[in-house]
């Protein structure tokens, strides 16, 4: 008797899956199959699993972080990956970012990783700043994702938009590298952790520019960026380290999750990290210490239970 997360009744469906020695379904919201959401996704599906009986989890291939804070509030998943500055936005209820009113339900479950800002053009597409862009078909992610909007206040803040482009292309990651490949865009922006996956396949199949994002445009994109460092050999081709900007990710549940399942959740998390530090090197820069560092809305209670229990709130 496997019963998907529609929240609102978890509790009951959690005590009556454990008299029958049934399992409930619930569902981690990621992102596209060719990124680090859904590879980090996957191996929590898999934590989750072995380590909490009660539930069979499983990894949901979405359109990223509005995507995933929205299936959240409407009780569509258990657990979510989103950037911070989307979370901020979903949390206020900025109607500019598509978020009508405030998603009330969200609760916080830990801090990860970093994601960098990454613009890989090919190198026979001229571009090496970003005033090259301009006249130029670059890929941002699908539309209304995490990425399309960090693209979108990059280039405002580098006084352009896309109608400076010649050419806009709402795609994933995976896609994005395969029309490259085919010179039918000459750039892709993506936020990913370093290293990413997508973007070591197109610096193998053609040669790359990774464009750097400066200091200066960095500090004009909001308070939810921070200057970073691509550091040289990140990528084939990339012999020098390149600037760029960075935005916290998150793990995100909601309210309706029930207290158990949300500290057995986080505690499976962090008691198998080298588990998920083996799915993606993104997740190496997930540690305890960190957990609840920037976090921009109230922990669930489950959550930070576990966190008083291993020091990290005091």
């Amino acid at each position: 008797m496997r019963r998907v997360v529609t929240i609102v009744a978890l509790a009951g469906m959690l005590s009556a899956s454990a008299g029958a020695h049934a399992q409930t379904l619930v569902n981690i919201l990621t992102g596209g199959q060719s990124g680090v959401y859904y590879a980090l996704g996957l191996a929590l599906s898999q934590i989750y699993t072995k380590a909490i009986p009660s539930i069979k989890a499983t990894a949901q291939v979405t359109k990223t972080s509005a995507e995933n804070l929205n299936l959240l509030q409407a009780g569509r998943g258990a657990l979510a990956f989103t950037l911070g500055d989307v979370l901020s936005d979903a949390w206020r209820g900025d109607e500019e970012a598509g978020f009508k009113t405030p998603l009330d339900k969200l609760r916080g479950l830990s801090t990860t990783y970093n994601n960098y800002i990454q613009i890989a053009a090919s190198a026979e597409s001229g571009i090496r700043t970003l005033a090259d862009l301009k006249g130029k078909r670059l890929s941002v992610g699908a539309a209304r994702s995490g990425t399309d909007r960090i693209a979108r206040a990059i280039l405002k803040a580098a006084g352009m938009s896309y109608k400076d482009l010649a050419k806009v292309e709402y795609l994933p990651f995976g896609e994005s590298v395969e029309l490259m490949k085919d010179r039918q865009l000459d750039a892709t922006l993506q936020s990913a952790g370093l290293g990413a996956a997508s973007i070591r396949d197109l610096a193998t199949a053609v040669k790359i520019v990774v464009v750097p994002i400066p200091a200066d445009v960095v500090a004009k994109v909001g308070e939810a960026y921070q200057p970073a460092t691509i550091p040289a050999k990140t990528y084939p081709g990339q012999t020098t380290d390149v600037p760029t900007a960075a935005i916290p990710n998150f793990l995100v549940t909601q309210s309706d999750v029930p207290d158990e399942l949300a500290y057995q959740m986080t505690k499976a998390l962090y008691d198998n990290l080298e588990t998920l530090y083996a799915a993606n090197a993104a997740a190496k820069f997930i540690k305890r210490e960190n957990a609840v560092k920037g976090m921009p809305l109230p922990l669930h209670p489950g959550a930070e239970k576990y966190y008083r229990e291993v020091g990290v709130i005091k």
